[in-house]
């Protein structure tokens, strides 16, 4: 009887409804049709997004690769703790699942995805991805496979540039990373666990996250779209569908999605896209000076009116720094009129400048105000980007240093690269060279670094033979090696 009366009630409620109400409940119903209106929309533009993306969007193989350690890792694979995460770490997508840590076979196979840039064929992913790379693979949407090279990378930003052949390929801009704003719909493709052409969607959460050890260079866009292992290299897209990320890693407690994932900025990425296919390498600029934050106890000890900007806690003796007048204890305030958010942002913008550009520092010296022009240098890099003719060569170097020197037992003065790495199998192996041995010389032309080694690889053309001047101790010898 209760129950009947509750629904007599309702009943009778509805049916003496006053017309106020009624019109009401219409305009409820006005509403919601609108909210599912407005809904399509959005997601008629998620779709319209994906079918002009994936097209673009690749799966990449990797024969060789990072190879496993004794713990059944890749190597260079590194957990990364932060104390405010717990026991998280930073996983790599590698992609890469051991098949037994007693046993592994004598080729290791790695998967990540990237996306096409150029109508003939060029391709951005992450550094990591092709790390060590003896064959890569781009699979297309279409299910093509095609044979890729590796142009360059840079693990300093964890920036790669491999190449496939084609005409007319459909391809991806690259769009301004820093106009996206917080809370903007992004759109996340690539191939986690080989699934292909994966779409998930989400916002930016955050923009310029720094210090997360992950990069040399970091200003990374955190995400909610939903990307795991095998995402990495893939693109993160606004909804004019240009690329304004490249997805790189994820904090996780499981190994797989937890709401949080990191993308190289398409500004940054563009940067260092265009110097690996023009040049084959990335140089930077170099000011010559380790600098650390400004928060409040600084300030206050330093006379400034609020923590801001970037203190110079030691200058590199004759860097442009040091030529310019800059000194322990300056405060840098702003260059060339845009004030320093913190110190990661201007380290990243001042790398990205070409050596030979200059800059205009606000800078406060015990209270006083004053501005100093700084002409940049270039940034020593002393590690090869791998692509072209050295991926061909088989072998890794880097520029020799005094340490380097009298652990190998070379004499004090020596200058040029040393092999860190011999591929097993390359033509390098084969013609005898090993770690240790010292490269002074490319085609008859000086080397003293890696920059010079990359710049004479670059100038082989269509060479297909290349005469290295190498010293192994107090021996110096030339190699002639024909590149396959």
């Amino acid at each position: 009887m209760k129950h009947l009366l509750i629904s007599t009630l309702l009943t009778f409620s509805c049916a003496t409804m006053p017309l106020s109400a009624a019109n009401e409940k219409n305009g409820n119903s006005n509403a919601s049709q609108q909210n599912i209106s407005s809904a399509r929309q959005t997601s008629k533009a998620f779709t319209a997004v994906a079918k002009k993306a994936m097209p673009a969007v690749v799966f990449i193989k990797v024969q060789g690769g990072a190879q496993p350690d004794e713990m059944g890792y890749p190597e260079g694979y590194q957990q990364n703790p932060f104390d405010y995460f717990g026991d998280d770490f930073f996983n790599r997508f590698f992609g890469y699942s051991p098949r037994g840590r007693q046993q592994q076979p004598p080729q290791q196979m790695s998967q990540g995805s990237g996306f096409i840039v150029s109508a003939d064929g060029y391709i951005m992913t992450n550094a990591h991805v092709v790390k060590g790379a003896d064959k890569i693979t781009a699979v297309l949407n279409d299910g093509r496979e095609l044979d890729a090279v590796l142009v360059g990378s840079d693990p300093h930003t964890d920036v790669a540039v491999i190449k496939i052949e084609g005409k007319n390929l459909p391809f991806l801009a690259l769009g301004d990373s820093e106009s996206m704003e917080i809370c903007e719909w992004v759109i996340a493709i690539g191939s986690p666990f080989q699934l292909e052409a994966s779409v998930t969607v989400g916002v930016i959460s955050a923009k310029g996250r720094q210090n997360l050890r992950i990069n040399d260079f970091e200003d990374f866009i955190q995400t909610d779209a939903a990307i795991n292992p095998g995402n990495s290299g893939g693109p993160l897209l606004n909804l004019d569908s240009e690329v304004i990320g490249i997805n790189t890693a994820i904090v996780s407690r499981s190994g797989g999605y937890m709401g949080i994932g990191f993308a190289i900025p398409s500004n940054m990425a563009k940067n260092i896209m265009t110097q690996i296919i023009d040049k084959g390498s990335v140089t930077r600029g170099f000011m010559g000076v380790s600098l650390q934050p400004v928060d409040k106890d600084i300030a206050d000890a330093f006379g400034l009116e609020k923590p801001e900007g970037a203190l110079v806690s030691e200058v590199v003796k004759d860097s442009p720094a040091d030529k310019a007048g800059l000194k322990q204890g300056d405060v840098i305030l702003e260059y060339n009129n845009i004030p320093i958010k913190s110190v990661g942002s201007f380290r990243n913008d001042i790398s990205l400048m070409p050596p030979g550009s200059k800059v205009n520092l606000k800078v406060s010296r015990k209270g006083k105000m004053m501005t100093l022009p700084v002409t940049l240098g270039t940034a020593a890099e002393d590690k090869l980007s791998m692509g072209g003719a050295v991926q061909k060569l088989g072998l890794e170097v880097e520029t020799l240093t005094p340490e380097k020197g009298r652990e190998l037992g070379y004499n004090k003065g020596e200058e040029g690269v040393v092999i860190t790495k011999i591929k097993p199998g390359s033509i390098s192996a084969r013609a005898g060279l090993r770690p240790g041995f010292l490269i002074q010389g490319i085609n008859h032309k000086k080397i003293t670094n890696v920059n010079e080694f990359n710049e004479a690889l670059n100038e082989l053309g269509n060479k297909n033979r290349v005469l290295l001047l190498v010293r192994q101790g107090n021996v110096t010898r030339f190699y002639s090696i024909k590149v396959e």
